[in-house]
């Protein structure tokens, strides 16, 4: 940065050029409640889905009566908010495109 650069920046007072004349541009961003649904299913998947996986063993008659191995049951676990999040995005896509 040369010296003309900073006499020329604080001449202006520090503007910064927005094309639309927004004053603001952080409020089109809003979380809602699709943000909040995307966060309750990263807690799913990142939080409950690890802790059912560490308590498996101790289920096994529960695994058993919906007629999976345990090998099932770990294959299967994960699969769920993979699921999840893929049919959140597709409709999170979908809905953006909409609007």
């Amino acid at each position: 940065m040369t010296p003309d650069d900073s006499a020329s920046a604080d001449a202006d007072g520090g503007y910064v050029h927005r094309p639309e004349g927004d004053a603001d541009a952080s409020a089109d961003a809003e979380f809602g409640t699709s943000g909040w649904a995307l966060v309750g299913m990263l807690v799913v998947a990142f939080l409950v889905v690890p802790g059912a996986i560490l308590l498996l063993p101790a289920a096994q008659g529960v695994i058993r009566a919906l007629g999976l191995t345990l090998r099932d049951a770990y294959l299967t676990l994960p699969l769920i908010p993979a699921f999840a999040l893929g049919a959140f995005a597709v409709w999170s896509a979908l809905r953006s495109h909409a609007e």
